[in-house]
């Protein structure tokens, strides 16, 4: 099959969703995903939208917590772009008829989270905002946009001489490979999560989006900060779903199987610390064979408060009137991604990325709480907007590119999802060493990640390609922590356990090409825009 589209997205997620719902009414719009529509992290999201919207906060006050919460390692002027134009993305929202959560006399109710100064978290449905804001969105869709399940796109489509994005390739679970033209190819197919064993992701988040634009030539920045959230309900070994920090931010308090408190002493914001502190925390506990537990007995009408969090404790047999809900870390959140500037270009014509996909520099080495969905709703609308300028469609070039080599199925057949995860963890988890990592990279490169990377995926079916993305994804981010010789927010190396002044700033830039250190404290995203 063959189509065309003004804009073709890929992913479903709010920040696909926001883009979609602001790109013109006259726009044929595609959105493209691999399950079904509301199966993304953002519909499974428990945390609020991080908003100034209170007239005694301030977006100086919300920058601050987010340059804080990340190290210094952002763009500055994205990170109060992002403050600055959020609020009016969420009361844009609220007028548009999604109910968010309010007191008794019908103020917003602000909730607190990790690393904020002040109650500014928007909440719709309690501990259920992903799930409320992306329903709203679905059913105010406008007629224009075109959902297509059910298809996974692995190949950007590109000109002859590979220098611009003309379109994407998928495939479906009956292995049938079709053809999406045009000059507008949005990735916005969310994080890298299932690429460690434990995550609080969707089990479909294996990076697809950033192997299929790192595959096509673009950049790929800051790879080695992957956020794990300290607070995954863990029971029977594994763990079963993610605890939103907002439980802690109403009297949640992390404690060892004694009773002790893990966080006393340890941060001015205790239990409200930074996720890299906690979740280090907790690991260190962990490590020593003592199991952690999230003390909710302070927290106030729990079920009411948190239905998500209680129905998911119920369903894997943890009581919450016992008060103590056991807790370990799980990657949660990329702070990386594919290279893009203020609007979402990528450094391929053509190609652009918006969400957890891609790196705009707000988040820095770790991302502050409910920033994410903030991102998704600014950055969706500011492409858009970018978009409308720059439609309608070109007439895509007469000659395409194609793979002079495509991988064969027994490629991919000797490749583990499990071995990966666990040797992904054991060299980019939590805790980093020089060794560990170089072993793994030496790893993956025997394995034949190159090959990979400069072959067709034609041949493969769509487990097989998963696992080409994941593999290629974790290359990524061992490389890029194995040069950052320091300690940095989610990045914390024992060899290199202090936080660098040398470092702050720099950014770790990867192509097909070449891998190199970029910039310094106060650098602009260098992309240069293009239509």
């Amino acid at each position: 099959m063959n189509k065309q589209a003004d804009v073709i997205i890929v992913g479903s997620g709010l920040a696909a969703l926001q883009l979609a719902h602001h790109l013109h009414s006259t726009s044929h719009v595609i959105i493209l995903t691999k399950t079904k529509i509301r199966q993304s992290n953002s519909y499974i999201a428990q945390g609020g939208i991080a908003a100034v919207i209170d007239k005694d906060d301030s977006v100086h006050s919300h920058v601050e917590d987010t340059l804080k919460a990340g190290r210094y390692h952002h763009f500055t002027e994205e990170v109060e772009r992002l403050a600055g134009e959020g609020a009016a993305a969420v009361k844009e929202l609220i007028a548009g008829g999604l109910g968010i959560d309010r007191e008794a006399d019908g103020q917003p109710s602000l909730g607190l989270e990790g690393a904020h100064s002040a109650k500014r978290i928007v909440h719709s449905g309690g501990d259920a905002t992903g799930r409320h804001t992306v329903e709203h969105l679905l059913a105010t869709l406008p007629a224009n946009v075109e959902i297509i399940e059910g298809e996974m796109a692995y190949e950007c489509l590109l000109s002859e001489d590979r220098s611009v994005c003309i379109g994407v390739k998928t495939k479906n679970k009956e292995g049938q490979i079709h053809h999406y033209w045009s000059s507008h190819v949005v990735l916005a197919t969310g994080g890298i999560g299932a690429i460690y064993p434990a995550t609080s992701n969707q089990p479909t988040m294996t990076g697809d989006g950033i192997a299929m634009a790192f595959r096509a030539g673009a950049e790929v920045t800051d790879m080695e900060f992957v956020q794990f959230h300290p607070t995954l309900l863990f029971k029977d070994g594994a763990a079963r779903g993610l605890i939103s920090e907002a439980v802690r931010g109403a009297g949640g308090v992390l404690v060892d199987e004694n009773g002790v408190s893990l966080m006393e002493g340890v941060h001015p914001l205790r239990d409200l610390a930074p996720r890299h502190v906690t979740a280090y925390e907790i690991y260190k506990a962990l490590a020593r064979g003592t199991a952690v537990f999230l003390d909710i007995r302070r927290v106030q009408q729990f079920e009411k408060q948190f239905p998500t969090i209680t129905a998911l404790c119920k369903r894997n047999g943890v009581p919450i009137s016992k008060g103590f809900l056991p807790v370990a870390p799980g990657s949660h959140f990329l702070m990386g991604g594919i290279s893009v500037d203020s609007n979402g270009c990528t450094t391929v014509p053509g190609l652009y990325a918006v969400g957890e996909a891609a790196h705009s520099g707000v988040h820095g080495a770790n991302r502050l709480a409910s920033n994410s969905l903030l991102e998704g709703i600014v950055y969706g609308r500011r492409l858009a907007a970018f978009l409308n300028r720059h439609i309608p469609v070109k007439s895509r070039p007469a000659d395409m590119f194609y793979y002079e080599k495509q991988l064969k199925s027994e490629s991919a057949i000797t490749l583990s999802k499990e071995e990966l995860r666990a040797r992904t963890m054991k060299a980019a988890g939590i805790i980093r060493t020089s060794e560990c990592l170089q072993n793994h990279v030496s790893y993956l490169e025997k394995l034949g990640i190159q090959k990979w990377i400069e072959s067709g995926l034609d041949e493969l079916d769509r487990d097989a390609i998963e696992k080409i993305d994941m593999h290629i994804n974790s290359y990524l981010i061992s490389r890029a922590a194995l040069l950052r010789q320091e300690s940095r927010g989610a990045h914390i190396r024992t060899d290199f356990p202090v936080e660098e002044v040398d470092w702050c700033g720099k950014r770790i830039v990867q192509t097909k090409d070449q891998i190199n250190i970029r910039g310094g404290q106060h650098e602009r995203n260098p992309i240069r825009i293009h239509a």
